[in-house]
């Protein structure tokens, strides 16, 4: 199948993408399905999955493409005989093919999917009894693997009370037979002829947020904002053919879930693992994006945050005496949390002479609320790397300055926003469009935003029905109307046509007026000793009431490196404190040393910066 051409059939002559108000991701996914069966695609490889729970090696389990399809209309059936459409499906369960086959098969039931993850991961069970609390679905798939997991967390519920729980791999494929499209359902012609909003524009799944500043909240993903956002990383990934994604991203992460569905609706090559197994072992990661004999000719992408980049150059080189070619790498898409310039310089060192193209590092940047991605880099310079000056950033301004310079601070651009979606930097007190070079928020408008929060009117209408205030003579978003624009609550701000993000409103310090972002004193911490483990502290401001005044004050919370001893905790502070001062003319009041992945981390592996300082306040 022709995917440029399957593509092209959604954008008029405009640019402008245009959904048929029948369209589902499920429909999509059928109609993808049956156009390559006709060409004799159904016993295409498509899936790997790389099972390590027996083998240090791991041992691939793979599916075709009709394998796939009968996977997913399995799941489908059984969902049908017991529930109704619209029922909301949790999957508890690790990274798996089985995650796949239950989420898409929710799709195709009807149904709405919520991915979550397998009740076993330490550090979340709280965050998983509110996301039920708030949605209450009627079923959990998971499978052999997490079913003792699930059940146990479960077993304290009285029976009537828990959610109905399935195994997707012990479903059979014969069930596969007896799937009905749901629209052609009696309630289906029902709901048809009652609803109010076209299928386009129904939910297509929840995407809880991480939990990392606040309560979990579902966000509402409709089939429109969905296959927007996919048609938009389509375009401006200017994704090469034919492709194969390699990834270990947790599938209940917007990231791992969008991108796994999308190949998989597509029909193209995806090759998956546990983020655990990454984690043990980062070389499993580069030894699946090593180019195959099976390769001529095709492009590898793989999707990852920042940290990974540092622990694949520490633990994933080659071994004397093994081939290691990663010229076949088009895109290595970093997210999810900033991306610095170590990270980025250890693992071109690594692995610049292995084949590997600096060109292909795209720092991006995105949210749920956004479906996915917002932005990404579009031009030939990638990644970029410029040096700010600190003080003028605290004051709001964007100053350039050369690296090794006392003032310099690194920010990696995000590149351009994906079109067609609009962007711009307002202040977030007056609303009004700030030029280049200056700091606000970033805001965003298109047909990929979520429909909004569950259950919570309030808060959607703060995040997401803002209207822009004063415009720029020349502003970015000229013909884009002023209402109905997503506020991300994420500072940054445009340079020479490049996005930077220079930080989260709401984790902003300030102390004695002065504005200091959590990742600049984080990244001069990193370089001030070799006691802190990499990417693993968090910087944040804390009421003091011991003078007559309240005053803001610096805390630090660090990891110690896995080979330091606890014995040189004191010297390492003290390198820290006059690292910092020197830094960025502030002390911290208390430095505090935890063992090795003690830092509380969100649902997608993010520092939870408020969660950590609400727990020092309550130890305080």
């Amino acid at each position: 199948m022709d995917l440029q051409a399957a593509m092209s059939q959604f954008f008029n002559d405009k640019g402008e993408i245009v959904l048929a108000p029948q369209l589902t991701l499920a429909g999509l996914a059928e109609l993808m399905y049956q156009g390559d069966l006709q060409l004799g695609g159904g016993e295409r490889h498509c899936l790997r999955f790389w099972d390590f729970s027996e083998s240090r090696e791991g041992v691939p389990v793979d599916f075709t493409r009709t394998e796939i399809n009968t996977r997913i209309k399995a799941v489908a059936a059984r969902l049908q005989q017991v529930g109704k459409i619209g029922d909301r499906v949790a999957i508890l369960a690790n990274n798996s093919p089985e995650y796949l086959f239950g989420f898409i098969g929710a799709l195709y039931a009807g149904m709405t999917p919520v991915p979550l993850y397998d009740p076993s991961e330490p550090g979340h069970a709280d965050h998983l009894k509110a996301v039920f609390a708030d949605c209450e679905p009627t079923f959990v798939l998971t499978n052999t693997a997490s079913a003792a997991a699930v059940r146990e967390h479960f077993a304290d519920l009285p029976s009537r009370e828990r959610p109905r729980i399935l195994s997707v791999d012990s479903l059979p494929d014969t069930l596969a037979s007896s799937y009905m499209n749901p629209m052609m359902t009696l309630q289906g012609q029902q709901l048809m002829a009652s609803a109010s909003t076209m299928p386009v524009d129904q939910p297509a799944f929840l995407q809880y947020t991480s939990g990392s500043t606040r309560t979990p909240a579902g966000v509402q993903l409709t089939n429109r904002s969905i296959l927007t956002n996919v048609l938009q990383i389509f375009t401006a990934a200017r994704l090469r053919m034919p492709l194969r994604l390699v990834a270990w991203l947790p599938l209940h992460h917007d990231m791992g879930i969008i991108l796994a569905v999308f190949v998989t609706i597509l029909g193209l090559p995806n090759e998956i693992m546990a983020p655990r197994d990454f984690i043990q072992q980062p070389k499993r990661w580069i030894d699946q994006l090593n180019r195959r004999d099976s390769d001529d000719g095709v492009s590898i992408y793989t999707v990852i945050p920042n940290f990974a980049l540092e622990l694949a150059a520490r633990y994933g080189k080659p071994k004397d005496g093994e081939t290691l070619d990663l010229s076949a790498i088009d895109g290595i898409i970093i997210g999810s949390e900033p991306v610095t310039e170590k990270a980025l310089n250890s693992f071109t060192e690594a692995f610049g002479q292995h084949g590997l193209a600096t060109n292909v590092l795209r720092p991006s940047y995105g949210l749920a609320e956004a479906s996915l991605l917002v932005t990404t880099p579009q031009t030939a310079e990638r990644p970029l790397i410029s040096h700010f000056n600190r003080e003028k950033l605290a004051e709001g301004v964007v100053e350039f300055v050369e690296k090794g310079s006392e003032l310099a601070v690194a920010f990696a651009s995000n590149g351009q926003v994906v079109r067609p979606q609009a962007l711009t930097i307002v202040d977030p007190e007056t609303k009004a469009e700030l030029p280049d070079g200056q700091v606000g928020e970033l805001w965003v408008k298109g047909d990929n935003l979520a429909a909004g929060y569950l259950g919570r009117e309030a808060e959607t209408a703060e995040t997401f029905r803002n209207t822009l205030g004063e415009r720029l003579p020349e502003s970015r978003v000229e013909g884009v109307s002023d209402d109905g624009w997503l506020a991300t609550g994420d500072l940054g701000a445009i340079v020479d046509g490049e996005i930077y993000i220079t930080g989260r409103l709401k984790d902003l310090i300030v102390i004695a007026g002065r504005n200091h972002y959590p990742q600049d004193i984080e990244f001069t911490v990193m370089n001030a000793s070799d006691h802190v483990r990499p990417d693993s502290l968090a910087a944040f401001s804390v009421t003091s009431e011991d003078s007559a005044e309240s005053t803001e004050q610096l805390v630090l919370v660090i990891e110690r490196d896995e080979k330091a001893d606890p014995a040189g905790d004191a010297a390492a502070a003290e390198a820290i404190r006059a690292a910092v001062t020197a830094a960025h003319g502030v002390t911290p009041a208390d430095i505090r040393f935890v063992g090795p992945n003690e830092i509380q981390r969100s649902s997608a592996g993010k520092i939870a910066r408020r969660v950590i300082q609400k727990a020092y306040l309550s130890e305080a």
